[in-house]
């Protein structure tokens, strides 16, 4: 078989408007001989554009006496004769191909296409980009000149034949799993899949070594056990060393780990800053009391906590429980910092990650799914079970975090994810492969269970039984506490989150778990089936009365949402609800939203009924699994109707009830909210009352020294008056005042208005040039204000062309933050212009990161329902909101963008703020008098770009000092 490798380069990407500039074609024989490729430019019929000249090197001057396209054609047609198309997003190139043959009176091609970014989604289910860089990247194949076609094609040719390599080296189980999702006479990669599992069963040689083999799935873990010798000599090592540690002090235990860093680390020496974190976690861990340390980047945070955790647990044999905000986070605790710690402590200790529940693979659940006929099945999905089917015989955990599997995939694994009201328990089949009760006898096992926020909180609500019984907590990120307390404590109730059940119960008359189970009753043979089978049809039908009812209600409740709020820049809607003022129509729609939750109570209380009736009278386990599914999805019901029930009622005098939706979705966008408008109290009564010792640490806990703010908003006022409460600032070991300058142009105009007037972005899109030539990119500018953003971005695109510099916009580029990010270190020359959630959690070290720009004051709206709540709360106290609230909010912001530039010791960079409000207003010192101690200067505008470039030089001309180990940074 011959393989046809083609890439294209276009002047845009629409085959009917747009035209073929080059053309790049790998051979590959039946040897798997990748011969010389054939390469053309193809001149166009109009200019190219400017933007596909930068991204290709390929101007008009280039393809000015290259063939027409029929000319290339002519070349081209008779190498495609008999071969398969491969080809990176083979739609791309395909429909290309297709429209240039039509307008060149060829006949279409017919031959099979194979795409290889469905088959490395296949292959290599936990890449992190699927992206042809990325993968020849990770890859290890070469690709000197990307964007150019002959170049794509050939690397596009090796990437074709690793992935061959891979499906050919895949247990026989898997490729027999892989060949009956994958029709071969509707799926080319089918075909595939098809031809080498022939070859496979003709080579058994190859053997499936390395694999667990269970229910027809080849495995990569083994089953986990309870053994009692297991559970008594873990407990005989956890005696001996608490009784080690019993007789050493917590000063020689950290004299002991110095050493054995300074071993690993030759460099090594012990900070100030982080010498006294670990006696302050220390301290409040053994003195039963809570603690408020800031820790900057530089301080080594990670291990401040994680070291004195593990001496004061190991040696009272208490769990500790560390919670992040970010899984992010979590992962890199996992990877970086735990590994280090096992080295460097004298006692063994055991440690583990446990997330929430639906971030692991239910096997049950996706065996069932994995019966689903592949005609039912879209090709998205399809790909997606067969990334997850190869996925299963190289994890080891599980988890969601390691498979790639893109936005449109979302609800194909929350089909699979494993949840508490499906859980079948010891009954289960696969309960002694299950990986989230692996992980959660692992926590049960662990000394230090790293967990999230999130999961706390979900836990705290579930009245503690989903983590193993603890006292002490380490919160790092806490300065995001408060918002996740309020988001789990409160309710979410969008379109989807009662689609999803509905449409899982019943999608339409051949899918659905109740479908599913009229189908195993109709061959089962029971005397009851008839009788069971009517009623699931009459819950059926209801299902579909409640589907027509929502959709109903959520378009009128979009109706009154648009009728009685602004539209924002992005189109989003957004109306709080007064008790005191409810808005005209409302009644109506609490009629309808009072009808929706009895058409569920309609359909739930028959349900359950029946699910009791069946799992008595049938032993079946195929039906019993069933009925767990069913059972789920009913009980995801009642909960769902719950919520609607109180969002209807508006009944809780202490939460804040809004609306939010989207103009270019309408009904389909509306979200019922209602959150408390103040944790503060069930913080304290759920959490710090109840707990020996919580430790609450970020890099940003701070308002102007003080901890006064974030210590309100978590309730621990009454802690610090019983002297419950310590507090800490942690000095960095970076020197600020050589490392960072942060320069303000005095005379910068004014921002009028939200989004800046005229005279305000052209002057800043000037001066973000002048800056960004001198610092030859590496700058990401922070706004507050997406449409600012857009007004800057073409003006800012155009000014920096000339100097080859190029701009990557958020929500113009793109709206992925971390492929964003990628991008902008892989372009050295450019300069990122970035909204909200680069704020915090972009880690850009080293050169990456030159200049960082803050546009605006990071003011949080103050008419988003919760901040507008606490305003008119803080109000009636007679307190001033702005200073009690909305300054410390934006300081807090503020801190958190600073913090991207300085990420390490040898980093050195600039801060410019154009809003001079930080100069001329009272509040302004409160932003200045919160970062770290860098050099400031205010100067006019016209002499920024100058400064820059003589502080850049002069850094550049003296040597960094010697890199100090980072063993836990993480902000």
């Amino acid at each position: 078989m011959i393989y046809a490798v083609l890439d294209f380069e276009t002047t845009g990407t629409s085959p009917e408007q747009d035209e073929i500039i080059q053309v790049g074609l790998a051979l590959i024989d039946d040897t798997g001989m990748i011969g010389e490729p054939f390469a053309s430019y193809v001149k166009p019929s109009k200019p190219i554009p400017e933007w596909i000249t930068k991204l290709t090197g390929i101007d008009d001057e280039t393809v000015k006496e290259a063939p027409a396209v029929d000319e290339m054609l002519s070349a081209l047609v008779p190498l495609l004769q008999d071969a398969v198309i491969v080809a990176h997003n083979a739609d791309f190139d395909v429909s290309f191909l297709q429209a240039a043959l039509d307008k060149s009176g060829y006949l279409p091609f017919g031959g099979r296409v194979l795409d290889t970014v469905a088959l490395s989604r296949l292959m290599f289910p936990s890449m992190p980009s699927y992206r042809l860089g990325a993968l020849t990247q990770s890859l290890g194949i070469g690709h000197d000149r990307p964007h150019q076609a002959d170049s794509d094609a050939l690397s596009t040719a090796e990437l074709f034949l690793r992935a061959v390599e891979r499906l050919r080296s895949l247990p026989l189980l898997t490729l027999q799993r892989l060949a009956s999702l994958f029709d071969p006479d509707r799926h080319d990669i089918g075909w595939l899949v098809h031809d080498t599992l022939v070859w496979r069963e003709m080579n058994p040689h190859l053997g499936d070594g390395g694999h667990e083999f269970y229910r027809q799935f080849a495995l990569n873990v083994t089953d986990w056990t309870e053994d009692e010798e297991a559970k008594e000599a873990a407990a005989r090592q956890e005696l001996e060393t608490s009784e080690q540690l019993s007789a050493t002090e917590f000063p020689a235990f950290m004299a002991d780990v110095r050493t054995r860093l300074k071993e690993l680390f030759p460099s090594y020496e012990s900070r100030q800053g982080q010498d006294l974190m670990f006696d302050e976690v220390f301290g409040a861990l053994n003195e039963d009391s809570h603690l408020m340390v800031e820790a900057g980047t530089g301080t080594g945070k990670s291990l401040g906590y994680l070291l004195p955790s593990l001496y004061y647990g190991l040696k009272e044999n208490k769990k500790i429980i560390v919670s992040t905000h970010t899984i992010q986070l979590q992962e890199q605790l996992r990877q970086r910092d735990l590994p280090l710690l096992q080295q460097v402590l004298p006692v063994p200790f055991k440690a583990s990650v446990f997330k929430g529940r639906s971030n692991y693979l239910c096997l049950r659940k996706f065996e069932q799914q994995m019966q689903v006929p592949e005609v039912a099945l879209g090709k998205d999905d399809l790909v997606t079970r067969g990334q997850m089917t190869v996925w299963l015989g190289e994890t080891e955990r599980g988890e969601a975090e390691e498979l790639n599997l893109g936005g449109r995939s979302k609800d194909e694994w929350n089909a699979v994810a494993s949840d508490a009201d499906s859980c079948l328990n010891r009954q289960c089949p696969w309960f002694r492969k299950c990986f989230y009760h692996r992980a959660r006898q692992e926590a049960n096992r662990a000394d230090l269970i790293i967990t999230n926020h999130a999961l706390v909180f979900t836990d705290m609500r579930a009245e503690n039984r989903l983590l193993p019984s603890y006292d002490r907590l380490i919160v790092d990120e806490a300065h995001h506490l408060e918002e996740v307390a309020s988001h789990h404590l409160g309710q979410r109730t969008g379109y989807q989150t009662l689609l999803n059940p509905l449409l899982r119960l019943w999608k339409d008359a051949r899918s659905g778990q109740v479908v599913h189970l009229m189908s195993l009753l109709a061959s089962s043979g029971d005397e009851y089936a008839s009788a069971w089978t009517e009623k699931l049809e009459e819950a059926g039908s209801k299902l579909i009365a409640i589907r027509e009812a929502w959709e109903i209600w959520m378009d009128r409740l979009y109706g009154l949402l648009y009728a009685h709020s602004s539209v924002e820049e992005s189109g989003s809607l957004t109306y709080r609800f007064r008790t005191a003022e409810l808005p005209e129509g409302w009644d109506a729609l609490q009629v309808d939203g009072n009808n929706v939750v009895q058409l569920l109570s309609d359909v739930i209380r028959p349900l359950e009924k029946l699910i009791v009736d069946i799992r008595e009278r049938t032993d079946e386990l195929t039906v019993q699994a069933l009925m767990t599914d069913l059972g789920g999805s009913v009980k995801e019901l009642a909960q769902i109707r719950a919520d609607l029930q109180a969002f209807v009622s508006l009944g809780n005098k202490d939460f804040v009830y809004w609306l939010e939706g989207n103009t270019q979705y309408r009904g389909r966008s509306v979200v019922m909210y209602g959150v408390p408008a103040d944790v503060s109290a069930l913080l304290k009564e759920g959490m710090f009352d109840r707990k020996a010792s919580v430790v609450l640490t970020s890099a940003t806990l701070t308002v102007d020294k003080t901890f006064n703010y974030v210590k309100e908003q978590l309730g621990l006022d009454d802690a610090e008056k019983q002297g419950r409460l310590k507090t800490a600032q942690v000095p960095s070991s970076f020197k600020y005042r050589e490392q960072a300058l942060v320069l303000i142009p005095r005379d910068f105009p004014n921002i009028r208005g939200k989004d800046g007037d005229p005279q305000f972005l052209t002057a800043l899109t000037e001066s973000i040039a002048s800056v960004a030539v001198v610092t030859g990119g590496r700058m990401l500018v922070l706004f507050t204000s997406h449409r600012m953003l857009k007004a800057v971005y073409t003006p800012l695109k155009e000014r920096l062309a000339e100097q080859r510099i190029e701009v990557l916009g958020q929500g113009i580029d793109g709206s992925s933050r971390s492929r964003l990010t990628r991008q902008f270190q892989e372009q050295k020359s450019s300069v990122l212009l970035g909204t909200s959630s680069f704020w915090e959690g972009v880690d850009l070290p080293g050169d990456a990161l030159t200049c960082l720009a803050i546009v605006r004051l990071p003011f949080q709206p103050p008419n988003h329902p919760v901040n507008e709540a606490k305003a008119e709360r803080l109000t009636a106290e007679k307190k001033n909101p702005f200073m009690k609230l909305s300054l410390p909010q934006a300081v807090i912001r503020f801190k958190q963008g600073f913090g991207r530039l300085v990420r390490t010791a040898t980093d050195r960079g600039i801060v410019i703020v154009y809003d001079t409000r930080v100069i001329d207003t009272n509040y302004g010192k409160y932003f200045l008098y919160s970062l770290p101690g860098p050099k400031m200067e205010h100067l006019p505008n016209a002499g920024l770009a100058g400064r820059v470039k003589e502080w850049l030089d002069m850094a550049e001309a003296v040597p960094a000092g010697p890199v100090q180990p980072q063993e836990g940074e993480a902000t």
